[in-house]
């Protein structure tokens, strides 16, 4: 336990930066499902629109250090390479 009052602060702030990162985190994890769950219907623009999302989430968690930034590009990668997966709607010539 810390004896410090300086330690003490410590321990607070470690306390409330940790609910607040794991909130962040949740959020990601959520975005990433709305993402595969748009994924799985095949609907491309929902897909897209979700992906976009998710991408702006983890920069936003990279640039506040809550993940680390080469973590946050990964999954952005991982990501895209699913959304090109469903194949471009078909345009009329």
């Amino acid at each position: 336990m810390a004896h410090s009052k300086s330690a003490k602060k410590r321990l607070r702030q470690n306390l409330k930066r940790n609910l607040h990162n794991r909130s962040i985190k949740a959020g990601l994890k959520t975005q990433r499902k709305k993402f595969l769950a748009a994924l799985a219907t095949g609907d491309r623009e929902a897909a897209t629109t979700q992906f976009r999302e998710a991408v702006k989430l983890h920069k936003k968690a990279a640039a506040k250090g809550v993940i680390h930034a080469n973590a946050a590009s990964r999954t952005e990668s991982r990501l895209a390479q699913k959304l090109n997966t469903i194949p471009a709607p078909a345009v009329a010539p």
